[in-house]
């Protein structure tokens, strides 16, 4: 019974971390608005990895798996932004 609050919970998150996307969406943070989005949608990421994909209790090898395309995705971002930053 205590797994099922658990995923409430996360969910709620989920939800209120919707929500704060929302209305960040409407500050004007000028260049930062992208990098807040992101930063967002990264603790969401996480979350669902973590609990709804049971990351939580897996072992090194599984974390290596599950890291290793983020580690891609991060040398993608970064060389977009370095690209369109200086040119």
């Amino acid at each position: 019974m205590a797994a099922y609050w658990t995923y409430i919970i996360v969910w709620a998150a989920l939800i209120v971390l919707t929500g704060v996307t929302w209305g960040v969406s409407y500050i004007p943070l000028g260049m930062f608005n992208a990098v807040v989005a992101l930063i967002i949608a990264s603790a969401k990421a996480s979350l669902v990895a973590l609990f709804f994909m049971h990351l939580k209790n897996e072992k090194e090898l599984v974390w290596a798996f599950a890291l290793f395309p983020i580690a891609f995705l991060a040398l993608i971002i970064f060389g977009t932004l370095t690209d369109v930053l200086f040119r």
